[in-house]
């Protein structure tokens, strides 16, 4: 779908919702601020914000002329919210399988404004979308100022091997099989390193800021195994390499052992998912590096939806009945073990907007309050490779939240953002 479609769509749903650029300078006058990179909560803070940066942290409620006071008492105020692995065009059900028979892209994008909106309201001011090629068309739109949403990182079409994971055909009948002919590198769909490079390049020409990898089978994906490697060695280092020469970073899908140890050694940026995680695996992150993003919440959720007849295809069914519950286990594992890791949640597989329930299982799985919120800041801004947001210092984007109450006394606080600021424009208030 062309990009003038997507952003006329996208002016049709916004119209006058759209907000204007962030302008007069304001005062935020914080009860407490989250220290994402000291990891430690800070008293009464005011934060002036000019021309969507941050100009100056000061120490207790300071009035500051010719700056429009916001008043957050009695609220923690936080870095902007990043979710490293989200799916913003699409969001599951028992209907999801039919719907990809029946929909076109245009279908999808504007389903896709509203989950965005959600997105950011709930306090996540940025996102990696893995896999997705209309929102490529969203993150334009919303930087455009189109429509309401957070920062996304896209990394467009997965790249997958012939019945791998992403392979877009899977579950077709043979009349449809031979009328669209076998995917291939274009529609990210690969059987060599040659063809591993060419899906790259193609990701770069479409315009995606990152590459996905879908190293293993996947729990939704309409195929038998959800742990088999899919991928050889030399085709991961081919992605990688290729991935590197336009400065891209590589998130690799994986639940089984041995496509995590290809994706590892390939040198991928993070890990994905990462269920049947071995302490082999843990030791060979830990030496290279490697991120893991865990997404809690799908686990939990494709375990509960497992147990619903006609949720999902019975050749799905036993997959989300046994991956979903050894996710948090996983989690447990590698966070005591000192495995990096970054917040992500696999929205799109659970509902929008309900990002934040991550925070909760992440600290039920053992990880302090203080970790969990910056897996979700600092940490996540060093997934992205970016150095301007995920702290609130001077220089950096004025992406703030609010919520009542102390996150790092009480984890369900997160649940209560009100206050949400992107790039200096506030798109939620409190009430009065």
């Amino acid at each position: 779908m062309s990009r003038v479609l997507i952003a006329s769509l996208a002016a049709i749903l916004s119209g006058p919702l759209a907000l204007p650029a962030a302008a007069e300078p304001l005062a935020l006058h914080c009860e407490r601020l989250f220290d994402a990179r000291a990891g430690r909560m800070l008293d009464a803070r005011t934060v002036v914000v000019r021309e969507g940066r941050i100009a100056e942290v000061l120490a207790g409620r300071v009035e500051v002329p010719g700056a429009r006071a916001v008043n957050l008492s009695g609220r923690t105020c936080s870095p902007g919210w990043t979710d490293l692995h989200v799916h913003l065009d699409s969001q599951s059900s028992p209907k999801s399988y039919e719907e990809g028979f029946r929909l076109d892209p245009v279908d999808y994008a504007y389903r896709s404004v509203g989950y965005a909106e959600k997105t950011l309201l709930a306090g996540f001011t940025s996102v990696r979308d893995l896999g997705g090629e209309v929102t490529l068309h969203l993150r334009d739109a919303i930087e455009q100022g189109l429509v309401k949403g957070p920062r996304i990182f896209a990394a467009g079409k997965s790249i997958a091997t012939t019945g791998g994971h992403a392979d877009p055909t899977n579950g077709w009948n043979d009349m449809l099989s031979h009328l669209a002919g076998p995917p291939g590198p274009t529609e990210g769909v690969i059987n060599s390193p040659d063809q591993a490079r060419q899906a790259v390049r193609q990701r770069y020409k479409e315009g995606s800021d990152l590459i996905k990898v879908t190293a293993t089978g996947g729990v939704l994906s309409y195929a038998k195994s959800a742990d088999a490697p899919q991928f050889t060695l030399e085709e991961l280092r081919a992605i990688v390499e290729t991935a590197k020469d336009y400065g891209y970073t590589v998130a690799a899908h994986a639940h089984g052992t041995e496509g995590m140890k290809r994706a590892v050694l390939a040198g991928v940026t993070s890990i994905e998912h990462g269920t049947r995680m071995s302490d082999e695996v843990i030791a060979l992150m830990k030496r290279h590096g490697t991120w893991y993003v865990p997404t809690l919440h799908a686990g939990r959720f494709v375990a509960e939806k497992a147990q619903e007849p006609g949720y999902f295809p019975e050749i799905v069914r036993p997959k989300a009945a046994r991956i979903g519950v050894l996710i948090q286990d996983t989690f447990a594992r590698a966070y005591r073990a000192g495995v990096k890791i970054g917040f992500g949640t696999d929205m799109g597989v659970g509902p929008h907007g309900d990002n934040a329930r991550e925070f909760l299982y992440m600290v039920e799985a053992g990880m302090p309050a203080a970790a969990a919120l910056q897996a979700a800041t600092i940490d996540a801004a060093q997934v992205l490779g970016v150095d301007d947001q995920g702290v609130v210092e001077p220089g950096k984007r004025a992406d703030i939240v609010a919520m009542p109450g102390d996150p790092v006394a009480d984890i369900r606080a997160v649940l209560g953002v009100d206050f949400v600021m992107k790039d200096g424009v506030i798109y939620r208030m409190p009430a009065p």
